[in-house]
């Protein structure tokens, strides 16, 4: 990689462009089953402009994160470290982890947090081929009645979500569309 790419693709302007991206971020975790786009980066492939653009918002130095199968790369990990000073950790010890929902491998391997301290979980950042509002039935805290959501795996998000105050939150990307599911939210079956 050289180091045209690797100082290239982050925020033109910083401070406006963040806070629009924070403000989607928030929106769509604050409202489970909205999508919004999300832009202001140019990742290096194969990172969507979606998740680039999350990860350039949310870390800093002091933010762990875990780059999953293919966007384990020098390239991806160069820019995300150039642009937030983020360390690349494994698994376990991620604030963040980011990747396909196969190459992310089985939730067990994040931290869910603890009784004393729920807020000291993993975040995932989950890449997928399509993002629509369709498919599981949402419902809990931001949602008036009912919302859906394409989901990658309704089991194993049902069984996240039981383990409520615990577990992982959710954000799910495509090109430059971003949803999210917070644990607190409930999961029923394909609709």
């Amino acid at each position: 990689m050289n180091a045209q790419t690797q100082f290239s693709g982050g925020f033109k302007n910083a401070p406006i462009d963040a806070a629009y991206a924070f403000r989607a971020a928030m929106t769509v975790m604050a409202r489970p089953g909205v999508i919004r786009l999300i832009s202001g980066t140019q990742p290096p492939a194969p990172l969507s402009v979606a998740a680039g653009t999350l990860l350039l918002t949310l870390c800093d130095p002091d933010t762990r994160v875990h780059l999953a199968g293919g966007l384990n790369t020098d390239a991806v990990r160069q820019w995300l470290t150039f642009h937030t000073g983020a360390p690349i950790a494994v698994a376990s010890e991620a604030d963040f982890a980011v990747g396909t929902w196969q190459a992310l491998g089985t939730l067990t391997q994040y931290r869910i947090g603890t009784p004393e301290y729920p807020d000291r979980s993993a975040t995932l950042i989950v890449e997928c081929d399509d993002l629509q509002q369709a498919g599981a039935a949402l419902t809990g805290p931001g949602i008036k009645d009912t919302a859906h959501l394409s989901l990658p795996d309704v089991p194993a998000l049902q069984a996240n979500a039981a383990l409520y105050p615990l577990g992982c939150d959710f954000f799910f990307t495509c090109d430059d569309r971003l949803a999210a599911l917070p644990r607190s939210t409930l999961i029923n079956a394909e609709g």
